[in-house]
This record gives structure tokens, C-alpha cells and sequence, in this order.
């Protein structure tokens, strides 16, 4: 099965990103599209995706100025540009501001959805092994178990416990919104808040000992969601 990679994409063209989105909808991505970098960037400052996809010419703030303000944030998500704009200066200029990938129109489908896919690997969106376990500190997330040992012991957790406390093993370190959450753990996308994940939050972080002392917190971030990240001695 493929795996599903959550998508921004800028673009005024409205029968452009009609098909584009049908494309990557088709092939089990989602994609939420803005047709202008204004609220492009105020939907990035609430919430968090895969890889960003890029259109230059839109209004109110065009795609090369989204990029440097997505740069200058610190916000490494994968950018790929698709445009028009087949000049050698605009390319490079791209490139070295930050994109990872660029793609001449017109889109072709094929291509776009292999460039999708080596960014979402370049960006650490892969299923994990079934088989494999993940060590993150003292915690073992076994998969084939469904099941999280905490120093060797396996903890009784809820079945979307575990799956919210192994979905942020498998992404240590990256700030994740709610309504991310609730699309990869729970299958809903929704754009109103909700307080389902803040439970589960809670219940995880009791339940596997989730605390500095061990290394590791659930940081919440103000306005925007969680992050699993190692704490410095």
C-alpha cells in the first residue's frame, strides 16, 4: 500500500489544481489547496504537512515569497515548486532559497506523483515494518505485537492509544497539529478543533511515563499541537 502523504498546494489556477488534487487524492494522498500565499501561509502557522507544493505566480504573495518565509520560520517541510517559469535564473534561484525539487509545467501526472513520493521519503514518510521493532529510549514499539514495552514491559494501552503513541515514535521530533493527528491516527479530516487528541495526549503520556526523567516529553505548542522530542541533560 502506498503511503498517504499529507500535501499544501498553492496554486490560482482553478481547473490546474482541480486536476492536480484529483490526481493526488487518486493516488491516496490528501491535499488541501489555497489559491493565494497569504492564507497559504496562515494555514501552515496552524497547522503541518508532508511536503509543500508551490505555484510562483499567485496573489497577495507569490510562491518564491512564500518559500523565503517558510525558510526564514524554520520550517523545513519539502517544497516542491511546479510553475511555468523554465528559466535557468528562476530555477536556481529556487533551489538555492530552499526548494527541494522543481517541475516545469504543464503537470504531468506520472511525474509529479514520483516527485511526490521521493520527497515523502526524503522527508521520513514511510510506513514501518511490520515486523521491525522501534527503540526510541526505553520505550519498544512492536508492531507485529501491536504492543509498547516500557523498559521491557509491555504496557496496556487503548488500540488508538497505541496507535497515537506509535505514530509519534515513528516521528520524533517533528511539531504536529491536531487535525494532522486526527487525519493520520484517526482517518477524519475535520477543520473544527478538537479535543480528542488532547485526551489521548494525556492518557499516553500517564500511561507509557512520557517525562523528562526518562528522556523524552510530549511538548505542547501553543495554538498548533505536539511534539515528541528528546530532552537535553
Amino acid at each position: 500500500m502506498e503511503t498517504t502523504v499529507r500535501i499544501a498546494y498553492l496554486e490560482d489556477d482553478m481547473a490546474q489544481a482541480e486536476l492536480v488534487t484529483h490526481w493526488l487524492q487518486e493516488a491516496g494522498h490528501n491535499c488541501i489547496h489555497l489559491a493565494n500565499g497569504r492564507d497559504f501561509m496562515s494555514l501552515l502557522r496552524r497547522d503541518t504537512f508532508d511536503i509543500l507544493v508551490l505555484d510562483w505566480e499567485v496573489p497577495d504573495m507569490n510562491g518564491y515569497a512564500v518559500l523565503e518565509e517558510v525558510r526564514a520560520s524554520g520550517n523545513q517541510t519539502p517544497v516542491l515548486f511546479a510553475t511555468q517559469r523554465d528559466d535557468e535564473s528562476s530555477i536556481v534561484g529556487a533551489l538555492s532559497q530552499g526548494a527541494d525539487d522543481y517541475m516545469v509545467k504543464p503537470t504531468k501526472q506520472a511525474e509529479l506523483l514520483a516527485r511526490i513520493t521521493a520527497l515523502g521519503r526524503r522527508a521520513g514518510v514511510a510506513e514501518m515494518d511490520e515486523e521491525k521493532a522501534l527503540t526510541v529510549g526505553p520505550w519498544v514499539v512492536d508492531r507485529a505485537r501491536r504492543q509498547i514495552l516500557l523498559d521491557e514491559d509491555p504496557v496496556k494501552l487503548t488500540d488508538k492509544d497505541y496507535e497515537l503513541a506509535s505514530y509519534l515514535f515513528q516521528n520524533v521530533g517533528k511539531l504536529m497539529s491536531r487535525a494532522h493527528l486526527l487525519e493520520k491516527v484517526w482517518g477524519i479530516m475535520t477543520p473544527i478543533e478538537s479535543r480528542t487528541v488532547d485526551v489521548h495526549i494525556s492518557r499516553i503520556r500517564r500511561s507509557l511515563h512520557i517525562r523528562p526523567e526518562r528522556g523524552y516529553r510530549i511538548k505542547t505548542v501553543y495554538q498548533h499541537g505536539y511534539r515528541l522530542e528528546p530532552v537535553e541533560e
